[in-house]
């Protein structure tokens, strides 16, 4: 198995569509080096902030194709591969390591309801056919499927592939549990926030760092969370996490993956709308985004 450390911030990329919501491989290419250049940890491709839910497995495959190429191996890329069957992620998986990714984000499956036996049977399965890590992806507000901790667990103590896990539950408690009953394992496994709100509590407890949406908007902001944790320089640590909460605000008034990118087109970069029906921020919503952005833009953030 490819050695690869799991650690610092990594930006669920968003995937920038042209008008007629077709994919924007150019932008992506430019967009990959903003971030880059912002001094992300890696990226990852089509997650939820990808808009991974409503693009074509052709799409897919295009996305990740440009990222590693544009990427050339500065850091690692981390490729979305969970479906709701185990045998379509096999294959996504299986296609992902050919092409070249680092790491296998897996997102448990949606819709229907799963048991925990069977959230370990897939995962399970899905490894014995890969030979890179895996870091099993818990968002049950949107999947419908919560991955517990002690899953999480025995997944990581059985299965040497399965390296890390990002929570996205944004419960304290869970995360905290992730970190708490693998910490003694001796094989490195690690653990990701995926609620930008909990990088810094989630180095504090023992965690690895984060996949941030927020990173889109501001990655120099997300990347140096982890940079001054690491640095021992708390204080400032504590700064740059606080700085993000008034965007975080606009959360209320739409989907956090319309914000981010509405705000990442606000910002001049041209990566379009989010794929419809996913599409609409208020009114409202957008006066106050653009109150926020010339407030922190104001303040040096970038």
């Amino acid at each position: 198995m490819m050695q690869i450390e799991l650690k610092g911030i990594i930006p669920p990329i968003l995937t920038p569509m042209n008008s007629d919501e077709s994919v924007n491989l150019d932008v992506l290419r430019e967009q990959i080096e903003r971030m880059i250049e912002g001094g992300v940890h890696g990226l990852f491709p089509f997650g939820t902030n990808g808009e991974g839910y409503i693009l074509s497995e052709k799409e897919k495959i295009e996305v990740l194709e440009v990222t590693i190429d544009q990427v050339n191996g500065r850091v690692p890329v981390y490729a979305g591969t969970g479906c709701i069957s185990t045998a379509d992620t096999i294959r996504m998986s299986k296609k992902a390591q050919e092409l070249g990714a680092d790491v296998l984000s897996i997102i448990t499956p949606s819709f229907a309801l799963a048991s925990q036996k069977e959230l370990y049977n897939h995962y399970a399965e899905v490894a014995k056919h890969v030979d890179i890590p895996i870091v099993l992806y818990n968002i049950p507000a949107l999947t419908g499927n919560k991955l517990l901790p002690e899953t999480v667990a025995k997944l990581a103590k059985d299965v040497d592939v399965i390296m890390g896990a990002k929570d996205s539950s944004g419960d304290w408690d869970n995360l905290q549990a992730y970190i708490n009953l693998t910490r003694d394992l001796d094989k490195g496994f690690k653990v990701l926030s995926g609620n930008d709100s909990l990088i810094l509590p989630c180095l504090k407890a023992g965690g690895a760092g984060g996949i941030a949406g927020c990173a889109n908007v501001y990655p120099h902001v997300l990347a140096s969370i982890y940079d001054l944790f690491k640095a021992g320089k708390l204080e400032e640590a504590e700064v740059a996490q606080e700085s993000i909460a008034s965007f975080r605000a606009i959360f209320k008034y739409g989907n956090p993956n319309t914000v981010v990118k509405k705000a990442v087109s606000m910002l001049g970069y041209p990566v379009g709308d989010c794929r419809r029906p996913f599409n609409y921020l208020c009114d409202e919503g957008v006066e106050e985004l653009r109150k926020v952005l010339k407030e922190n833009a104001d303040k040096g953030m970038c």
